[in-house]
């Protein structure tokens, strides 16, 4: 494997141009969910997923068209897998499953080690069925059913937002909650440790730490990072990411935004993303009654923390702007739950005032386009199975800064 130049990877905000992003094209792990186990992996159907597949595609190329670079996580980690330290953290993490047992531990180990690595980047993707072992023994084996996997598939490998994220020249490699996605972060991590494109990069956040998902945190210009803390981010998570942002000189405040721990509001970013340098969509049920803990550097390296107020106005006292726009959906109770069920809040900007919005949105994205914003519709009905609309799909890698707001 050799290295492929690579613009600097750089992202300050969550609007600057979009340069270079990183996307996961469904795949074989989405056709190993069923309805006896898609509660467990997470999602709340069952996809079609030669349709994700399309709906993927075209959101790709919604991207693309636009001058953005998409490189799919599926083949960095084929190509990082050819490294030898990669192959062994991978596998180690895979044979780490405390339900395999010593006998069938070593069984899967030699299967593993058989596999070249774009069969072992499948297998660690899509799982490992019992029926799929070319041999096996021992009381695991034997009692397990055939179609019992023993290497989980990874199915919400598609929500690539959740896994990484990039702060300025740095990246976090989060520590996700939900053990079915546990090992999604070992990958991402091997990919930024060892494939040529991402050599020297400096590792803000590592799995194992504190829970934090990157659908949680917001660069809301730069200097000023949000971080929702609900069901999957921990007001420790929270707490060790300021702490390291402030060491590393990245950020002067942390805006701590409690959430729900429902479901339907799983990350800061199902309720509310930017849509240009001074304006967010939000779900207007929680618009009043969203705060903010401001975190700012202290004496000794330890946050300060102050409030709580209201995000908007800890949002826009970080920002240094007299105020953070709202696009007020001006939608009737029961449609904004719709749609915020639906993703409407999660847009992802490609640049200023230039969003990408699930399509069947219509009322929300109707607002946006009065506020302003060029509304880029993408179709969704089998991708959003997951829970998750274009910016969980999507882990930027590259901005271009974006503008000052007045």
């Amino acid at each position: 494997m050799t290295a492929t130049p690579a613009p600097p990877h750089h992202a300050d905000s969550e609007v600057g141009r979009l340069r270079t992003v990183l996307l996961h094209r469904p795949g074989a792990e989405l056709k190993r969910l069923t309805p006896r186990n898609n509660d467990s992996l997470l999602f709340d159907g069952i996809p079609w997923v030669g349709r994700a597949q399309e709906e993927h595609d075209a959101f790709a190329q919604a991207l693309t068209g636009r001058g953005v670079e998409v490189l799919y996580l599926t083949d960095l980690i084929r190509e990082t897998l050819a490294v030898d330290a990669a192959r062994a953290e991978a596998t180690e993490a895979a044979l780490r499953d405390v339900r395999l047992g010593q006998t069938l531990r070593g069984e899967v180990e030699r299967h593993l080690a058989d596999l070249d690595p774009a069969g072992l980047a499948d297998v660690l993707t899509a799982g490992l069925a019992h029926h799929e072992l070319r041999s096996g023994t021992g009381l695991t084996y034997m009692l397990m059913d055939e179609h019992d996997f023993v290497i989980d598939p990874l199915p919400n490998l598609l929500f690539t937002r959740d896994s990484s994220v990039w702060i300025r020249d740095h990246v976090a490699v989060t520590s996700l909650a939900m053990p079915a996605r546990m090992r999604e972060t070992t990958l991402l991590r091997s990919v930024y440790t060892h494939h040529p494109r991402f050599a020297g990069t400096p590792r803000l956040y590592d799995p194992g730490l504190e829970h934090v998902e990157g659908g949680d945190v917001l660069l809301l210009g730069a200097g000023v990072v949000a971080v929702g803390v609900g069901e999957r981010t921990t007001p420790a998570g929270a707490e060790r990411l300021a702490r390291r942002l402030f060491a590393g000189g990245l950020a002067h405040t942390v805006l701590a935004v409690p959430i729900a721990q429902e479901r339907a509001t799983m990350h800061l970013d199902t309720v509310c993303t930017m849509v240009d340098v001074d304006a967010v969509v939000m779900y207007p049920n929680i618009a009043d009654s969203l705060v903010a803990h401001a975190l700012t550097p202290g004496e000794g390296g330890e946050p300060v923390v102050a409030g709580p107020e209201p995000f908007l106005v800890a949002a826009a006292k970080a920002m240094h702007i007299d105020t953070l726009r709202v696009i007020d959906t001006g939608l009737d109770p029961v449609t904004a739950e719709r749609e915020q069920w639906d993703d409407g809040n999660n847009t992802l900007c490609i640049a200023p005032r230039l969003a990408v919005a699930y399509e069947r949105n219509i009322e929300t994205n109707a607002r946006l386009e009065d506020a302003g914003i060029e509304v880029v519709r993408i179709a969704g009905s089998e991708l959003g199975s997951g829970r998750g609309g274009p910016r969980c799909m999507s882990c930027p890698v590259s901005r271009d800064p974006a503008p000052v707001p007045h």
